[in-house]
């Protein structure tokens, strides 16, 4: 029996896994007594990068784990049409959401068959790990023999992306008594290489071996202490960009007051519009044991409101419940990622109420929380700050995810996640792809930009994040140059984005996103805020120092960017805007880009910057001093209108209020 196909989405990525030779080989290998007539075979199960030239062999066989399976939506176009019609301001369904009740009683997968694919895993001998409440996916555990037993194939360990992860060494299948209830099957780790997108300052990034503490360090070419705004100090350098010698040294880390003064935000928030009455769901793994204590230290130290009972809630699993931590990179890997989504929420927003709901893993445990949200519609509000390495995800899982999307946009829930932090991914992939779950058409993709903010708290310029450095050396003679041609080699981070290999265009890009730039499909991101952590954000945080305790360190002040930053500044702008309207935005790319068909200069622009912005930096470890230069993102560049950096451009108070109030 054929593999049963859930839509378009599903037929074109299982096209882009079918192109790959060595996979199309393994799925004919599978092609055995267990796979036989009597089976439903999942080739959009197998992952691409388990090919037979990263086949390392046996997965090792004292380890559990993670499996998901998907069960299909009962009306999957019906799910779509009412998506678009929920979120499309010319449409007569427009705003007209559905309860969560409401949706999953008319497509959630029935009850019937979730019981039958549970009884079907528990007695093959699984573990049971979560079963939403919308019933659209099962998430368990076995070892590698169970599961090579149970799904007819076998599952190996592959070298990618510098790891090794468990796939399938071919298609994996189920008797058709499941099967034809089941529309996806994941017994492969590419999930866990789902991680945060920030970068904290000092971090070189993906393209050079990490810095080496020097035993005595020399004082650096040029001394350059951080500027707290743009400006502040400045540094003498070699001549750079039109000759120019005086930049700017970095920034130590921008306040709460600093960026909504940036953002206009001020005189709204002396008249009570900071988010009051809203909601806020932050979307991450694990659970940082001292947020509420730094928030508040944090708070304290520069003036803001705390944290209370009312203003933050959290639902998290408890740490023995903690899973995967080693191919996830630990609880201590995503507390910086917590603690800057929570404290940049509660920054731009102070009065919105924060939902922290965290995962028991980078994989199914994030479904598990998102799920939490959407089924009983605890927010209208998700800032999702973590993504894939590209769209190396396999078709399956991809089509488990979007259903989930499909829901939330059915629901009027407005779901935003961060572009990534490789710009377009060649030095991982070595091909360009932009990051799911950003890359998806289901959900408002957030890029990033750098930022400086003069002594009076505004924007003095804004170009699109992608830092490059080059370091200054001292010659012989006493003088400095730079190590290599300007902007340098080494790229330290920049915002993900680009055209998918996956998803087609959506209605609301055409004629918009340039036809040269899409070919056809969607382009990601479609807004942007700040997410440069040479101009970044200050954040206070107490480390976690032991990650099977999670006992912490002493509090810190620590400087933090990455596109993690930019989801949660534009989502506590939405959280504003939605109070001041009285109105609830929820998925807001059609109502976006229609306001820019209509409205182009609403959207602040973000345009390359002539001459190039630069920032002197010396870093604390090595005390190697560099010049960043600006808008450097791989091959993704700014232009006037859209660009795969910063999409449609800056977000505004008065731009979301159009949104808000379905004007175009």
């Amino acid at each position: 029996m054929a593999h049963r196909t859930t839509g378009s989405l599903h037929k074109r990525a299982l096209g882009i896994i079918a192109t790959t030779s060595a996979v199309v080989a393994l799925s004919l290998a599978g092609a055995s007594a267990a796979n036989a007539a009597d089976r439903v075979t999942y080739a959009g199960s197998v992952p691409s990068w388990a090919t037979a030239a990263n086949d390392a062999g046996a997965a090792p066989a004292d380890e559990t784990v993670e499996g998901e399976i998907y069960l299909p939506l009962r009306d999957q176009a019906g799910a779509e049409a009412l998506a678009k019609a929920v979120s499309n301001p010319l449409d007569r369904g427009y705003r007209k959401a559905l309860s969560p009740k409401q949706w999953i009683d008319r497509f959630a997968p029935s009850q019937a068959d979730s019981d039958a694919v549970v009884s079907f895993l528990k007695a093959a001998g699984l573990t049971i790990s979560a079963v939403p409440a919308s019933r659209q996916y099962v998430v368990f555990r076995g070892t590698p023999d169970q599961l090579g037993s149970i799904f007819g194939t076998s599952l190996h360990a592959f070298n990618y992306a510098g790891r090794q992860l468990v796939a399938p060494a071919s298609a994996p299948s189920l008797p058709t008594s499941i099967g034809g209830k089941v529309s996806g099957v994941s017994i492969e780790q590419s999930r866990t290489l789902t991680r945060p997108d920030s970068i904290k300052q000092g971090d070189l990034g993906p393209s050079g071996a990490p810095q080496v503490a020097r035993k005595a360090a020399a004082a650096p070419v040029i001394q350059t202490p951080c500027s707290h705004y743009y400006g502040e100090h400045t540094g003498t350098v070699p001549p750079a960009y039109n000759g120019n010698t005086q930049y700017s040294t970095y920034n130590c880390g921008y306040t709460p007051q600093q960026l909504r003064s940036a953002y206009g935000l001020n005189d709204l928030g002396k008249r009570g519009i900071n988010g009051s009455g809203q909601t806020v769901a932050i979307i991450d793994a694990y659970a940082s044991p001292t947020i509420v204590k730094d928030v508040n230290s944090y708070s304290q130290q520069n003036g803001e409101p705390g944290l209370t009972n009312s203003s933050y809630q959290q639902l998290v699993p408890s740490p023995s419940e903690f899973v995967d931590q080693e191919l996830c990179q630990y609880p201590s890997g995503w507390q910086g990622e917590q603690t800057l989504d929570v404290e940049s929420v509660h920054a731009i927003a102070p009065g919105a109420r924060i939902l922290y709901v965290g995962g028991f893993n980078c994989g199914g445990g994030l479904d598990v929380a998102m799920s939490k949200i959407l089924d009983n519609k605890l927010a209208n509000i998700v800032s999702n700050s973590y993504g894939n390495v590209g769209e190396a995800v396999p078709a399956d899982v991809i089509q488990g995810e979007v259903n989930l999307q499909l829901q939330a946009a059915g629901e009027g829930i407005g779901l935003y996640f961060s572009s990534g932090d490789n710009g377009d991914e060649v030095a991982n992939l070595g091909y360009p792809s932009p990051d799911f779950p950003a890359s998806s058409p289901w959900v408002t993709s957030v890029g990033g930009t750098s930022t400086g903010i003069d002594k009076n708290g505004k924007i003095a310029w804004e170009t699109g994040w992608g830092d490059q450095f080059d370091q200054i050396v001292k010659n012989t003679d006493g003088t400095l140059s730079y190590a290599q041609p300007l902007p340098g080699t080494r790229f330290v981070g920049g915002a993900g984005g680009g055209t998918s290999a996956v998803f087609a265009q959506p209605d609301y890009q055409r004629g918009i996103v340039p036809a040269a730039l899409a070919n056809g499909k969607r382009v990601s991101p479609d807004v942007a805020a700040l997410a440069d952590p040479y101009t970044g954000f200050l954040i206070g945080i107490r480390p976690i120092i032991d990650d099977t305790t999670l006992e912490t360190g002493d509090y810190v002040n620590e400087t933090y960017g990455g596109t993690s930053l930019a989801s949660p500044i534009v989502a506590a702008q939405i959280a504003i805007v939605q109070q001041a309207t009285r109105s609830t935005i929820g998925f807001a790319n059609p109502t976006l880009y229609g306001v820019k068909r209509i409205l182009p200069n609403a959207f602040r622009d973000v345009l390359p910057q002539n001459p190039t912005q630069a920032l002197v930096y010396t870093s604390a470890i090595s005390g190697n001093t560099y010049l960043v230069s600006m808008d450097q993102d791989t091959s993704l560049k700014t232009a006037k209108g859209y660009d795969p950096v910063t999409g449609l451009g800056g977000v505004s108070f008065d731009l979301l209020s159009w949104v808000a109030q379905g004007r175009h």
